[in-house]
This record gives C-alpha cells, structure tokens and sequence, in this order.
C-alpha cells in the first residue's frame, strides 16, 4: 500500500507518504518538508485507489476461494462463471435506463441480482446427474458470459447517451482510477461482511471440500448451506463489480497460491487468500499506472494477462486428473 501511494507519475517518497498519512491522523510528523500538491495526490487521489485496490483483490480472492468450495471444482472463478459478467450487465443496465430506486445503491444492488441469477443459471445448467464436472461448469460460464457481454454491448451501442456509454466501456475493463473516499465505504462493509459470514463457515467449506455425501453425512444441509453462501458470495461480486469493474481472475489464481503455503483448511485459506489477492491486485495496479506511463492501463488487462496462461495451465492439470482417474 505504501508502494502504491508512493509510485506514479509524480514520485513521492516513502517516508513522506508515511508523514503524510501521519499527519492526516492528526499525528505530528518531524521532517513535514512535502508540498500541498503533493499531500493532495496522496490523500485524495492514490489512498482511496489504493484502499480499493486492497479491498477488491481481497473480495474476489475471498470469493474464488468459496466457489470453488462450493462447487467443488478448482475452475470456479466470478469471472469465469460469468458471475461478474452478470453483475456488469446490471450495473450498465441502471446507468443506461437511469434507474434510482435503491438511490445511491441502485448499482450495486442492480449488480448484486444480475450476479446472483448468473450464478443460479450456470450451476442449474452445468449440474446434471447430481454432479458438476470441470468442463460443463467453464463451458457453462463462458458462454453466459458470451451472452450477458453481448446484451451489455448492446445496451452501449443502443445508448442515446453518448458521454456515459463511452466512460462504461472503459469500466468495464477493470480500474481503480475515479474512486472517491465517500464511495469506499460500501465495498468494505462488504468485504468485512463476507469475511466474518465465510470464516464462521470454514468448518462447513471444509466438510462440503471433502465431498457432498460426507458433508451430507457429518450433518451439513448440502443445499440450504449453497444456497446461502450463493447469496452472499453474489452480493459481494455485485459491489466489488459496481466499485471496480470486472476483474478477472484474482479470485482464480490466488486461493491456489495460498494452498501451496497453509494448506487446505479454510479456517487458514480464507484470511490468506483476502491477503494476497490485496497484494496482487495492488502490484497489478501499479504496473498498470507505470508500464505504458504517462498512459494508464485497466488493470483488468494486466489481470487477464496473468491470469490467462495459469487458467490454461491449471485445465491442462486438471484434466491429466482426470484422465488418471481422479476425480473430474
């Protein structure tokens, strides 16, 4: 986070970012050398772009880590699935039709249904048999994702409202850039929300891990259970969608990082994978403020580039898995 305020267009040293934040604590700073413009850069523009960095990294990794619990199946993924998909198509929707009937949380509410019904409509669809295996689930995701694309392009192209549809299509490739401290408040209510809920369910992510009959049998109510953490695992796409965009496959790679280094236990994957998905996202932004500088790319592009090669490594795994005999 310190790197992060610290590098850009205009370099301000580490120790004077520290000084500056201090000193907005109302903590007094010895050597307070710096220049308004430069507190203003710091305070105004990077802490809040930073913070919601942090904060959505930490959401999506959260979030991939409990699909692919729930799913049992470690393709699953918001972007993938075409959860964020559905929860962009939402979002557009209300700022193309202008709709306020939640007001200022018409978006992410707007998001958080189209996210929920994407994700019923990929898991009915990839279901069958009473199991899902790899291949229905990402085939079922990407071509959701394929559709709710085409009708959200639609609805831009369609749009008589040229300024708004031109500034959506630029969100909708991911970014941080924009974001004002009184709009920070809703994502992180949500991620501290999502957090606690996943973390008091661990013990049931691990049992549902392990397989539906031993949950089943261990006393875990398999559907009651998925359905609730549906719920909340598309409220918290809905509003990391509407604050930053979708950004893709944070929520892939990271839980699997983690596993290399605490395991399989929830109790330690969850509050690690928040962790790094922080870090992640926040090193993906600053390359993408430095790479192409003075431009700035999305960082959603800087993600996907990443994130790509590990999807086609991860499948290319799964599937000698399975071709070994393991489990599909």
């Amino acid at each position: 986070m310190t790197a992060g305020m610290a590098i850009g267009s205009v370099r301000v040293p580490a120790g004077q970012v520290w000084g500056i934040v201090l000193h907005a604590l109302g903590l007094d700073w010895p050597d307070a050398t710096w220049s308004a413009a430069r507190e203003t850069i710091v305070l105004d523009v990077r802490a809040p772009r930073v913070l919601l960095g942090a904060v959505t990294g930490a959401g999506l990794a959260l979030i991939g880590a409990a699909l692919q619990a729930l799913v049992r199946n470690p393709l699953a993924e918001p972007y993938l699935l075409g959860v964020s998909s559905g929860a962009s198509l939402g979002a557009v929707a209300v700022i193309v039709f202008g709709v306020q009937v939640f007001g200022h949380l018409s978006l992410s509410a707007a998001a958080f249904a189209g996210a929920l019904l994407t994700l019923l409509l990929v898991y009915t669809t990839a279901r069958s048999g009473g199991r899902i295996t790899t291949t229905r689930l990402v085939l079922s995701g990407v071509a959701y994702a394929l559709v709710l694309t085409a009708l959200m392009n639609l609805l831009l192209l369609t749009s008589d409202r040229g300024n708004e549809a031109r500034a959506v299509l630029a969100w909708t490739m991911g970014g941080l850039g924009g974001v004002r401290w009184g709009t920070l408040w809703l994502p992180a209510t949500a991620l501290l929300l999502g957090l606690g809920v996943l973390l008091l369910q661990a013990r049931s992510l691990n049992l549902l891990s392990a397989g539906e009959e031993a949950a089943t049998t261990m006393g875990l109510d398999v559907a009651r259970f998925r359905a609730r953490l549906f719920v909340l695992v598309s409220l918290l796409t809905g509003v990391l969608v509407a604050a930053a965009g979708p950004i893709g496959f944070v929520g892939l790679m990271t839980p699997h990082i983690v596993r290399l280094f605490v395991g399989g236990d929830h109790r330690r994957v969850l509050p690690a994978a928040a962790l790094g998905g922080a870090v992640f996202l926040l090193w993906a932004d600053i390359a993408a403020r430095t790479v192409a500088a003075p431009a700035e790319l999305p960082v959603g592009v800087l993600t996907a580039l990443t994130g790509g090669p590990f999807f086609l490594w991860l499948m290319r795994r799964q599937a000698r898995r399975t071709t070994d005999g393991g489990p599909a």
